[in-house]
């Protein structure tokens, strides 16, 4: 007895060359829509994450600052609906270069914000204690 398992619905050897063929054609396509994909995607978190910090700390940066990010925000924004990976990518490190200064101004305050050690004044009281062995108990 023999048993043979083939696919009902089996690709030729022809049919298997023809689409190594055009994979091979279109593989420079492919690259620039995988860059203009991936360019997408950093500049939407690097928006996203910009309004966000800008949000909630907005108030702690100057104001020729706070509107040098938006404008590159705003610049970043538009580009992203274009077909062009590099504007993209340039105008995604024009935001990260405006924005360094919302960070600086984050992490500046996030520090003063803590209470220092000297503010703090609590009354520790040390405790006496006697050890208890429990074997010499379970012993006797």
């Amino acid at each position: 007895q023999q048993i043979r398992i083939q696919a009902s619905g089996g690709l030729n050897d022809a049919d298997i060359e023809k689409m190594v063929k055009d994979a091979e054609s279109h593989a420079a396509e492919d690259k620039k829509r995988r860059a203009l994909a991936e360019a997408r995607n950093h500049g939407e978190a690097l928006v996203h994450s910009t309004e966000k910090a800008l949000s909630e700390h907005g108030d702690k940066v100057g104001a020729p600052e706070k509107a040098a990010i938006e404008t590159a925000l705003a610049d970043l924004k538009s580009s992203l609906t274009s077909e062009d990976a590099e504007a993209i990518q340039a105008k995604s490190q024009t935001l990260a270069q405006a924005s360094l200064k919302l960070g600086e101004a984050m992490y500046a305050n996030q520090g003063g914000d803590q209470p220092t050690g000297e503010a703090k004044k609590d009354d520790v009281v040390d405790a006496e204690f006697t050890e208890v062995d429990d074997n010499t108990k379970k012993s006797a």
